[in-house]
């Protein structure tokens, strides 16, 4: 093999903007092959007892346990997590992998129905192998989120991952060996974002399940489309935060800068919009300032660091863009705001006041530690405000009457996820997802595992001599 025909993948490290390691991917014939090979695999797979499948699912979270400060490390060097944030992660993807181990037979148990004679059931049994096109912002967890239920359902996976993260990449395909999986049944293609259509519409591939953003959503979708596989989509988000005139002030702010901070703000359910009802919208500013200035920037390998490097240069600049555009239309940066003066992908804690419509920071997702501040004129105008976005994927509302926020959450809200007095974050007991440009489908939970299997009727007659029904 000419290795000039294999793409080559330059990490980089966000701390610093050094070249770190490279890595050699997988020619387009290579990667087909292996998409091939895990199809094979889906044979005996799918046979395989899900006691036995449950099995190799929790060695591969005590593998994961055993690796945490490896696989920490390598998240730090390749996307700039902090290592406390980093291990939180593992944790959070072993702990996925026992839920699914421990709970996956009673999601997928067949379903009697009664029909008044007839013996009729639903059963739940595998696609086959699903290709996973995944982000660089929890380069585990958001795998893991997606690899444990599908396989534990009896399917393969193909793991197609972010560029910039190839080590973590070829780290969780080495996950899934240690644990004992059959060879083929998780496999990690190095492949550019060019060459992932003709996996898709390979005949290895069943269906497609991608995070990311809203362009790759459309493409996915539509390539997938195009040769009629399921896909399911969890896109950006601008998650509206309802803060409301009852809420206890500097407990909101504290939530609101969680919400806006988590992994230096490159999250899709990271809070961005904060939406506050006028007669207190001072006093939050005040406190949302003082909570946010406790994310001081510094080294990501520090364990006292709570806000390490963007993922990339050119992604701080786009944030930055976003934020000096704001600014120059009318917002006002009340902390932060400005490009440190030192290599690396540094940018700090920021709140913005007087944001408005037809503002980057109102009208699109802000990926980074940007937390938007939105005057509203009462309850009625802030749940508007909070709706009129094109995005849908978490919410949240702040408020001291529980009754009132959970109606709120329940009834008001459009998007797939709403929290009250907490900050929205994934969970594998709760199904996670959004709606409108967000994506559709969900993951986590009974949901989750059921999106990519054959949701079948199967129904016995007693008597082969029965009368042909209607459709």
């Amino acid at each position: 093999m000419d290795m000039a025909q294999k793409p080559n993948f330059q990490t980089v490290d966000p701390a610093t903007a050094d070249p770190g390691r490279s890595y050699l991917g997988h020619t387009p014939d290579e990667a087909l092959q292996i998409a091939g090979k895990a199809r094979l695999a889906f044979d005996d797979w799918r046979r395989t007892g899900i006691a036995e499948r449950a099995a190799m699912m929790r060695r591969a979270a005590a593998v994961l346990r055993a690796r945490r400060e490896e696989f920490s490390a390598l998240m730090t060097e390749e996307m700039g997590k902090t290592l406390v944030e980093g291990r939180a992660e593992i944790e959070k993807c072993a702990g996925n992998c026992d839920f699914f181990a421990e709970h996956a037979a009673g999601f997928l148990a067949d379903q009697a129905v009664d029909m008044g004679g007839p013996r009729a059931k639903v059963a739940f049994r595998p696609l086959g192998t699903i290709l996973a096109v995944m982000p660089w912002n929890f380069p585990f967890w958001q795998v893991f989120r997606f690899a444990a239920p599908t396989l534990m359902a009896g399917n393969t996976a193909v793991l197609k991952h972010a560029s910039n993260v190839p080590g973590c990449a070829l780290a969780i395909e080495d996950v899934f060996r240690e644990a004992g999986f059959p060879e083929n049944v998780f496999r990690t293609l190095l492949i550019p974002s060019r060459d992932v259509r003709a996996i898709i519409e390979a005949d290895a591939i069943a269906a497609v399940s991608l995070t990311g953003s809203v362009e790759a959503g459309r493409e996915v979708a539509s390539q997938a489309g195009g040769v009629l596989k399921k896909s399911v989509l969890e896109l950006g988000g601008s998650d509206a935060y309802v803060v409301l005139e009852d809420a206890h002030i500097p407990a909101a702010a504290e939530v609101a800068a969680a919400a806006r901070m988590v992994n230096g703000g490159q999250s899709c359910i990271a809070g961005k919009r904060f939406i506050v009802v006028s007669e207190i919208r001072g006093a939050f500013e005040k406190a949302l300032v003082e909570a946010m200035s406790a994310y001081a920037m510094g080294d990501p390998r520090h364990e006292t660091t709570k806000l390490g490097p963007l993922q990339s240069v050119e992604a701080r600049d786009n944030v930055h863009r976003q934020v000096a555009e704001s600014v120059s239309k009318g917002a006002r940066a009340l902390v932060g705001g400005d490009v440190p003066a030192k290599a690396g992908a540094w940018y700090p804690a920021t709140v913005l006041s007087g944001v408005r419509p037809g503002m980057p920071a109102h009208d699109e997702e802000l990926f980074g530690p940007v937390a938007a501040v939105i005057e509203a004129a009462d309850q009625a105008d802030a749940i508007r405000i909070a709706n009129d976005s094109l995005f849908g994927l978490g919410s949240g509302v702040l408020t001291g009457d529980v009754v009132r926020g959970e109606r709120i959450a329940t009834d008001e809200l459009e998007a797939g996820m709403s929290f009250v007095n907490q900050n929205v974050r994934s969970d594998p007991r709760l199904p996670f997802g959004g709606v409108k440009h967000s994506g559709y489908g969900r993951e986590c939970s009974d949901f989750g595992i059921r999106e990519f299997v054959n949701i079948k009727t199967v129904l016995v007659h007693p008597e082969a001599r029965s009368k042909a029904g209607t459709e």
